[in-house]
């Protein structure tokens, strides 16, 4: 199975988590590891180039930190631009059909915090309900979420516990 990894981390030198994962993944077999930062540091998709990507995997993965309850800017763009009417929904839009979607979350905040009765007030599940919606309008599966925790204050033994079980994820 060939598995895409989009990276959307504005800052992914300064991250602890999202950059040791990517370094983890880094020459593991059939994976692509595609950073948006740092291919489109002007924010302007090729589109065609980004759906032929996807075309060529059959997992993809969006790997990012959890911003604002959501997706950094620039994936929540790539979204609107690459996933297009008439290739990814609509009457003929089945070319994502039969293929596989992770999200790979990192949050800042403790786990209890994704609770009703937490800071958030909201789980996870009910926080990424968009994708869920989204996964169903493209006809791509949605895997179980891969999340972290804590990834201010993640130890150094948690973090690398925490690359292998992702590079597991990934792999499926």
């Amino acid at each position: 199975m060939k598995t895409l990894v989009i990276v959307a981390h504005p800052n992914l030198e300064q991250s602890k988590v999202n950059k040791r994962w990517v370094e983890e993944l880094k020459g593991q077999p059939d994976v692509t590891i595609h950073d948006l930062y740092e291919t489109y540091p002007d924010e302007q998709i090729d589109v065609a180039r980004e759906q032929q990507l996807m075309m060529e995997h059959d997992r993809i993965v969006f790997q990012f930190p959890f911003y604002w309850y959501s997706t950094p800017p620039l994936l929540k763009k790539w979204q609107d631009h690459v996933l297009t009417y008439g290739w990814a929904y609509g009457s003929e839009g089945n070319k994502l059909h039969g293929k596989e979607l992770l999200l790979a979350i990192s949050t800042g905040s403790p786990q209890e915090a994704y609770h009703p009765d937490g800071r958030n007030k909201y789980t996870m599940e009910e926080l990424l309900k968009p994708f869920h919606a989204t996964s169903n309008l493209i006809g791509i599966q949605l895997l179980p979420y891969f999340i972290q925790h804590n990834a201010m204050s993640i130890t150094d033994e948690d973090l690398n516990v925490s690359a292998r079980e992702y590079v597991q994820a990934v792999r499926g």
